[in-house]
């Protein structure tokens, strides 16, 4: 399994001993050690972002600009592998992204994700320029696409991003930017899907799923009650019209660089639904769509123990659907890890034990943490 070659890898790796820096640190302001021990009262901290779940991040007005200034935390707040990984692993792919920003000089694309002016792995240090941006306020044709072009630009490199979550995503009112790399992990998109399994085994995953599962499920649930259902449908609409015009592109790219039959024939699969929903009928993909984002975001916030009223407002429509619409999931195919095997009852029940455990594992609101 690719998960666990990794992981085997990365603590081979820590045992090592061996650092891992991306850029010099002879063009820091300041010097690593001198990071390291900063205060978070230094004049030269302008802002504190403490609620990131590894690394607390620090607002530094250098010379030349304001910088961002990951440091990794003693102990990471998600209690799983992943989350204990999660800075080498984002050290690893700021380093995989520089490269290929490097030896394709000519793609704008690229800008859509943070530069790395600095890192080192066991000095527990990520330094980057300072976004001057705020949480996505307004989901338009131009913040989705942004979003999703980024995603499938590093699909197409091999690099799978899986934590789309709102508190990742800047917007500086021109660009929405990545930041956070610590759950992105490397699959090869000419044979593989992504970076779950053996790569080719689960379909479910992919860069727009991501970001609906993720941050925008959400957003479609507040629009929903703030807006009703039919705006909720319209802004979904737009969004995979959107992501259609992003996975042709994808698609097209992917075939160029020599992907194989199985992985085309999944995406002409995805794009074949989206179709022909676009077409007909819009609302049966969104409810079958929102139930596969509300359940795989909660199951990630319990694997991680990293709960939030979040988790418990994506339960709470989780239970009005099973509770409504059982009949018409079942046969749109949208239930999944087991739960097609389960009856109305057994469904509602195993719904209440989840609930449970997200009530258990709270950590409450997050802040938002660029870096």
């Amino acid at each position: 399994m690719l998960d666990a070659a990794r992981r085997a890898a990365q603590q081979a790796f820590i045992a090592s001993g061996r650092d891992l820096e991306i850029g010099q640190a002879q063009g820091l302001p300041w010097s690593p050690s001198e990071l390291q021990r900063l205060a978070t009262d230094d004049p030269r901290v302008s802002r504190v972002c403490d609620g990131g779940l590894t690394a607390q991040v620090l607002r530094l007005e250098g010379p030349r600009g304001p910088l961002a200034l990951k440091r990794v935390r003693a102990e990471s707040r998600v209690r799983n592998a992943d989350g204990e990984l999660s800075f080498l692993n984002e050290v690893m792919r700021r380093g995989d992204i520089e490269r290929l920003r490097h030896a394709q000089p000519q793609q704008p694309r690229w800008c859509g994700l943070i530069e790395t002016t600095y890192a080192s792995y066991r000095q527990g240090l990520i330094v980057s320029p300072w976004i001057d941006g705020s949480p996505v306020s307004d989901w338009s044709e131009r913040s989705i696409g942004q979003v999703l072009d980024s995603l499938c630009l590093l699909w197409g490199q091999g690099l799978f991003e899986w934590d789309l979550a709102p508190g990742n995503l800047l917007d500086t009112g021109r660009q929405v930017m990545l930041f956070d790399f610590g759950y992105m992990y490397p699959f090869d998109p000419r044979c593989q899907f992504n970076s779950a399994g053996r790569g080719d085994d689960q379909p479910l995953f992919h860069p727009a799923e991501r970001f609906e599962t993720r941050c925008f499920s959400a957003v479609l649930l507040d629009h929903a009650r703030d807006a009703g259902d039919a705006a909720a449908l319209t802004l979904f609409r737009l969004e995979k019209e959107v992501a259609m015009v992003a996975y042709e592109r994808m698609r097209s790219e992917a075939a160029q660089r020599g992907a194989n039959a199985s992985v085309l024939g999944w995406l002409d699969g995805v794009l074949t639904g989206w179709r022909a929903a676009l077409r007909g009928d819009l609302a049966g993909l969104f409810l079958a769509e929102q139930w596969r984002s509300h359940m795989i975001d909660v199951h990630d916030d319990l694997s991680g123990q990293s709960c939030t009223p979040l988790t418990l407002h994506r339960l709470d429509w989780l239970e009005d659907a099973a509770r409504r619409h059982h009949g018409e999931l079942q046969a749109r195919g949208a239930f999944f890890w087991g739960d097609e095997h389960r009856s109305d009852a057994e469904l509602r029940r195993r719904l209440a034990e989840l609930r449970v455990h997200a009530e258990r594992w709270q950590l409450g609101p997050r802040t938002p943490a660029p870096a």
